[in-house]
This record gives C-alpha cells, structure tokens and sequence, in this order.
C-alpha cells in the first residue's frame, strides 16, 4: 500500500487556529471523525501512554491496510479522551519514539508533537517518507519538524524492529526527558 490511511478521532477541545487536525483534513491528508464510533475498526492508536512502541515489527500490518489513527485533544484532558477510545474502539495503543517538537505550541519539547508531527514520525519509521513529507508541507513548521530531528528520524527509519528502535532513542534523549 503506497499511503497509509490516516484517521483522527478529534475532540474539539483546543484552539481552533491551531488544530493541525482541521488543516490536515482542509488538504485531504487525514480523515477525521467526531465521534469514536466512527473511528475505523482495524489499526494503531497513537498513544503516548502505551508501553509499546509503533516500529518496523508494525509494518506487515500497514502493508495490509491498517489505519493509523490519532487522537487531536487538549494535553490537559488527554488521560480521559484515551480512557474513552481504549475501552469503545480495539484499535492497538502504540506510542512513538522520542523527537522534538517544531509546532508553536510545545516547539523544543521532546515527545509534545502535534497530530500531524506524530503521524510524520509514525510514517517515516514505517518507510513512508514521502507521505510523511506530504502531510507536513502545508504547516510553516513542518521543514523545520524534519532538520530539528533529523539523525533520530534516519536511525529510528534503519531499525530492524520494535525493541531495537527502543534502544536507539536512548542514543539521542536522556530518559529523564519522557514527558509527563
């Protein structure tokens, strides 16, 4: 499959001016739904409570069509939004490897990505650079998301598996950084 299906469940709990979401739906590079129920049945949940890395180990199911679907609500409430996705959809949590965030809000911030900056760096681990490029080229921040991370965004790309991408973010972040 040449692009991975990308899905957000979307909250409307932030700004709208600032919703990557919306402006990844406006160019057609997301489909997002307002309701949970409506959320595609089959993929991986972005996550970043999970335990479990999205990897290479992922990339079979990918190729045979699952979704990628991201959660766009407030980091303040995101405990309880997650809480209400787990238990209505079986979408598997899977969280991302560390990078910096480029987006106005949380810029510098390891692990504070926007939606379209967690869905560039699941698609680029998953070899899918170009699509990842797409997606970000209509955000001012989106060159500067991919020069900010670059080494980590080349290593985590070379992984063999799940439990080797694990280590080699350690290479570049101190484990003191996981953001609360």
């Amino acid at each position: 499959m040449e692009f991975v299906p990308l899905h957000i469940i979307h909250l409307n709990q932030d700004d709208p001016k600032k919703c990557t979401a919306k402006k990844m739906e406006k160019y057609e590079n997301a489909i997002v739904h307002n309701r949970i129920s409506k959320s595609p049945k089959r993929g991986f949940l972005l996550n970043p409570r999970s335990n479990n890395l999205l990897g290479p180990d992922d990339k079979r199911m990918i190729d045979l069509g699952a979704s990628l679907v991201a959660l766009d609500c407030s980091w303040k409430q995101i405990d309880a939004s997650l809480d209400s996705i787990e238990m209505n959809t079986k979408l598997v949590s899977k969280s991302l490897p560390l990078v910096l965030a480029a987006n106005e809000i949380s810029w510098g911030k390891p692990g504070r990505l926007s939606t379209v900056e967690a869905f560039a760096i699941s698609l680029w681990i998953l070899g899918k650079e170009r699509q990842a490029k797409k997606i970000l080229q209509p955000f001012r921040f989106g060159q500067q998301f991919l020069e900010l991370n670059k080494e980590p965004l080349v290593a985590y790309s070379s992984a063999k598996s799940n439990e080797e991408l694990e280590k080699l973010q350690w290479d570049f972040f101190n484990k003191s950084l996981l953001p609360n």
